[in-house]
C-alpha cells in the first residue's frame, strides 16, 4: 500500500508539471488585460485525483487535506492557473512529509485496519473448525506487524525470530514480549508444517487474542 501511494504521488507530479507546462496567455475581456492561464476542466481532473490520493495517504483530519480543500477554489478575481500554483504548494508538502515517513501515524492506521480484517478471516476460519489455516493466518499478521515495527526504528527485515529478539534488543518491548512472541510463532510454524498435535482450538484462539493486544499496544 505504501508504494502504491507512493507511486501516485509521483504520477500526480508529473501531472501537475503537465498542468504547469500547458499555460497560455490568454486575453481578459472583463479586465481588459492579457493573464497566463491553464484549462479548468484539466485541474479540476486534477484535483479529485489529489484530494482522494490526501484521504487516503494523509488522513481528512490532516494539515495537508485541510489546507488542501482550502486553496483549492478559484474565485471571480482569480485564474486557475493561479490556483494551480497554491495546490502545488500544499500538495508537493502532502507528498515530501509522506515520502518523508512523517505520516507513519497514518500509515500505522491503515496498517492496523488491514490486520484487524484478517484477524476476523482468522476467527471465522478458526469458529468453522480450520484451525490450522487460522494459525497461520495470524501468524503471516504478527511477522507482518514485526516488520512494520521494525520499519518505524530503522531496523532490517529478517526471519521473525530475528527481528523480535532485535525489536526486545532495540527497547521496543521487553523481553517477556519477545518471549511470548515466540510463542505464537511456535504455534504459527507448527500449523504451517502441518504439526496440528503440537497446539488445540484454545491454543489459536488465544493466538489471536494475543495477537490483537500487541497490535493495539504497539502498533
Amino acid at each position: 500500500m505504501t508504494d502504491l501511494y507512493k507511486q501516485r504521488f509521483s504520477e500526480l507530479h508529473q501531472e501537475m508539471e503537465n498542468l504547469f507546462a500547458s499555460q497560455r496567455d490568454t486575453y481578459n475581456k472583463f479586465y481588459g488585460a492579457h493573464e497566463i492561464n491553464i484549462d479548468g476542466n484539466s485541474l479540476l481532473e486534477w484535483r479529485v485525483k489529489v484530494r482522494n490520493l490526501l484521504i487516503k495517504a494523509c488522513g481528512a483530519d490532516s494539515e495537508h487535506y485541510k489546507e488542501f480543500i482550502k486553496n483549492e477554489l478559484t474565485d471571480s478575481y482569480g485564474t486557475y492557473f493561479e490556483t494551480l500554483k497554491r495546490l502545488q504548494a500544499v500538495f508537493l508538502a502532502a507528498k515530501d512529509d509522506y515520502e518523508g515517513g512523517y505520516l507513519k501515524a497514518t500509515r500505522s492506521l491503515i496498517q492496523a485496519e488491514v490486520f484487524d480484517s484478517e484477524l476476523e478471516q482468522a476467527n471465522e476460519l478458526h469458529e468453522a473448525g480450520y484451525v490450522s489455516a487460522s494459525a497461520v493466518i495470524a501468524g503471516v499478521v504478527l511477522e507482518t506487524t514485526l516488520r512494520e515495527l521494525c520499519d518505524q526504528i530503522g531496523l532490517p527485515h529478517g526471519a521473525l525470530d530475528k527481528m523480535n529478539a532485535d525489536l526486545a534488543k532495540s527497547g521496543k518491548y521487553n523481553k517477556l514480549q519477545q518471549k511470548r512472541i515466540t510463542a505464537l510463532a511456535d504455534i504459527r510454524n507448527s500449523a504451517a508444517h502441518g504439526k496440528p498435535d503440537q497446539f488445540n482450538p484454545q491454543d489459536v484462539k488465544d493466538m489471536i487474542r494475543d495477537i490483537q493486544r500487541f497490535l493495539a499496544e504497539y502498533l
